[in-house]
């Protein structure tokens, strides 16, 4: 079933030391890449998924909710 808006707001967790935070989303783009703020560590997505958002996020990206696909296909 298709949405007809996509949630934008995400909970991004670190898989390195645990430390959450609540993001706004991008919807023109991918987010590729993100900074933890506690660890300091480099976050990228994992093979397979197009951004942090679908790797470490509470809610997949607004492309892929709306079943759009990724936005770096």
């Amino acid at each position: 079933m298709m949405t007809t808006t996509a949630v934008l707001n995400s909970v991004l967790t670190c898989p390195h030391c645990g430390h959450t935070k609540h993001e706004v989303m991008p919807t023109g783009a991918c987010q590729f890449f993100y900074e933890c703020d506690h660890c300091k560590t480099l976050l990228r997505p994992k093979a397979g998924d197009c951004c942090v958002f679908c790797s470490y996020g509470s809610v997949k990206c607004p492309p892929i909710q709306m079943q759009r696909g990724c936005c770096g296909a």
